[in-house]
């Protein structure tokens, strides 16, 4: 065992013996400045007497408040804070002893403020020049630091700051703060500098040789972001952002800095869900989820093994991505029974097979095609998908007496003008058709753009980035919804929870964003300019797109429920038996492969 293996596993009795010989200190020293340096036997007397209980008060108290036990290089304001009530206490107890033993005779009662004062500026004292020769001496680094700029000088700036030097492998060296409180301006932050507003950002890049901008404001909004990002169109200065707080906390994100992604020009508020109530109808069941190996699909099942589910049975018709999520599954949740099933929903001896041999109790019914271009082009394939399959899976969960059936649908499906958008909308129809006469609870839960999934517009942007452009948008106007996809699948497994009999929840999208502006902030995010660097050019409206999208039906009104980003859409009742006679219709349409029929029959459905 060498030296430094024993100081360390000897460290609490040499902090203890310390103390003591700190308090001892203070209490002879607080004499010998009584009495300038000159102590009478007769004081020495008082001196062996007193010091004895002074010792078990003070070390007995300051172990009570835990001061054997922190580490000194961290030492803060908490601790000064718990130095000072152990004093307190400590005089509080002391004066009773004194009192008991001299009555204050021959006792000088200012030595009771004098070593109040010296030993609480011993202990403390200690701490914090530990701290100072750690933060002021240390060691030099050998490679030239990236010169950086923090925007935001409150704690979280603060953090960034205290991080950068004292962790050589941030590499950054902090040349100022930005902060557009005029309260802030030409103040100092541990020696940096306030230097301006966000407006003199380009200004203060060129003047000191900013390589990167940290965006330390944890509670910024998306529109925040998006207006910081936009004062900062400097190329070649790299971005990257604090985290917020909560997702620290949980441990989905360190707190170091991290590179700015999509969904942060969101700025969406962290979701709170109920955990006992999803638990409550997820735990210890069979869980299946269809189209398990897509973006909402899977983050589905990796929230569902968070609440223990008896197993999980991953539908997809793509082997590949139900591949790589089993191999998810066998290395980050082995304590998870699951099996694959590669099929189609529309294979309806499969679904047979699969609901009478394994016994689903809850259905998460994910799949379906949802390019709308592509199923503008072919209809018959999309409905054969997501009606004709959605259809065999809604009714195989009421034959097999499923607990739960969750559908999820989209915003398309609102006034819909393509044949995504309304093959999603007879669906949710025919689930609650289904629903009026059913134990089954089945539910449908709509939300907008997914940021992230296969089908968003953000890997499309980042692939024609890299490839030097152009972007393409459809139209200078267009606006979507977004959320992420963590969110998304966690309000859908909150809403599993409230449904009874065919209700619509409709989770809380935020503001509509537009796409111009998504895309000219990540070209920005990449240290490019927009319209310079990479060009964004227009290819017009495809064939069954809106330039906005709505989250109700002009017939419907919403009504909040008990979770917080979670509405329930009031829909106009409609003949079940009249809507089972169109699809049977449309079935036979579908056959032929009449696409403009096929169109037609789809209008004439969703205005019954």
């Amino acid at each position: 065992m060498n030296l430094k293996e024993l100081i360390f596993r000897c460290r609490r009795l040499i902090i203890i013996a310390l103390h003591l010989a700190l308090v001892v200190s203070a209490y002879v020293l607080a004499f010998y400045l009584r009495f300038d340096f000159k102590i009478d036997n007769s004081y020495w007397q008082v001196i062996s007497k007193t010091l004895p209980m002074l010792i078990c008060i003070k070390m007995v108290i300051l172990g009570y408040f835990g001061l054997y036990s922190g580490l000194w290089k961290y030492a803060s304001i908490d601790d000064i804070w718990r130095i000072f009530m152990a004093h307190v206490l400590a005089l509080l107890c002391f004066i009773p002893v004194v009192a008991f033993i001299h009555t204050f005779a021959g006792f000088p009662r200012s030595i009771l403020v004098l070593d109040f004062i010296l030993s609480f500026g011993f202990i403390a004292g200690i701490r914090f020049v530990t701290r100072l020769l750690r933060e002021k001496f240390r060691p030099e680094y050998r490679t030239k630091r990236k010169k950086a700029l923090i925007i935001g000088a409150g704690e979280a700036g603060v953090m960034v700051l205290r991080e950068s030097r004292l962790n050589p492998k941030t590499n950054i060296e902090i040349v100022g703060f930005i902060d557009d409180d005029r309260r802030k301006r030409n103040l100092r932050i541990q020696g940096i500098n306030i230097l301006g507003a966000c407006g003199d950002i380009p200004s203060i890049v060129e003047e000191y040789g900013v390589e990167e901008i940290i965006i330390a404001i944890p509670s910024a909004k998306g529109e925040e972001i998006r207006s910081i990002i936009s004062h900062c169109k400097i190329p070649s200065v790299k971005f990257r952002i604090v985290p917020g707080l909560q997702k620290i906390i949980s441990g989905e994100l360190e707190v170091k800095p991290r590179e700015i992604k999509p969904e942060d020009l969101l700025g969406r508020e962290i979701v709170t869900i109920n955990e006992k109530e999803i638990k409550d109808y997820l735990f210890e069941k069979v869980v299946l989820v269809t189209g398990a190996g897509g973006s909402i699909g899977s983050a589905l099942c990796r929230q569902i093994v968070n609440f223990n589910p008896k197993e999980i049975l991953l539908f997809d018709h793509n082997e590949n991505d139900v591949y790589y999520l089993g191999i998810d599954f066998l290395t980050k949740y082995r304590h998870i029974k699951f099996r694959t099933i590669i099929g189609d929903i529309r294979d309806i001896g499969l679904l047979k097979s699969v609901f009478s041999l394994y016994k689903p109790e809850i259905v998460f019914h994910a799949a379906a095609h949802k390019h709308v271009p592509l199923m503008e082009e072919n209809p018959a394939a999309a409905v054969k998908n997501n009606i004709i399959g959605s259809r065999n899976l809604i009714y195989a969960a009421n034959h097999y007496k499923v607990e739960r059936f969750i559908f999820i649908s989209t915003d398309k499906a609102v006034n819909p003008t393509s044949v995504m958008g309304m093959t999603k909308r007879i669906v949710e129809m025919i689930l609650q058709s289904k629903a009026k006469i059913s134990k089954t609870k089945y539910m449908a839960v709509r939300f907008g753009n997914v940021l992230g999934s296969d089908g968003s517009v953000i890997p499309l942007f980042k692939r024609q980035i890299e490839e030097g452009g152009p972007l393409t948008i459809t139209h200078p106007e267009v606006k979507r919804y977004f959320m992420s996809i963590n969110e998304a699948s966690q309000l859908v497994l909150q809403a599993g929870s409230m449904g009874k009999a065919g209700e619509i929840f409709i989770l809380d999208m935020g503001e509509q964003i537009k796409i111009l502006d998504l895309a000219k902030e990540m070209i920005i995010l990449y240290g490019l300019k927009p319209d310079e660097d990479i060009k964004i050019e227009y290819i017009g409206l495809r064939p069954g797109e809106k330039l906005f999208e709505e989250t109700l039906l002009d017939t419907e009104k919403d009504k909040a429920t008990k979770a917080d980003k979670i509405y329930i859409a009031e829909l106009d009742a409609f003949d079940p038996r009249h809507l089972r006679n169109r699809i049977r219709d449309l079935e036979r349409v579908v056959k032929v492969m009449d696409s403009a029929t096929i169109v037609k029959k789809l209008q004439e459905i969703i205005k019954i």
